[in-house]
């Protein structure tokens, strides 16, 4: 996987002029995510796979 060079969210696609998304870095790369999905990300990362490389490895938050 790249870096993205648009800011949108990894999710559901939307671009920093629609909302507003939080840079995040993982793998050596640089990933944006908005604040609606990043619930996903800390409790039910299985979502994201098939989005987020790895995320099949990720556990989810307590």
């Amino acid at each position: 996987m790249t870096e993205q060079k648009e800011k949108s969210c990894l999710v559901c696609k939307r671009n920093e002029n629609e909302v507003p998304v939080v840079k995040f870095d993982y793998q050596g790369n640089h990933l944006w995510i908005c604040p609606q999905h990043i619930p996903m990300l800390i409790h039910d990362p299985s979502k994201l796979i098939g989005l987020l490389p790895g995320a099949e490895n990720l556990n989810p938050a307590e």
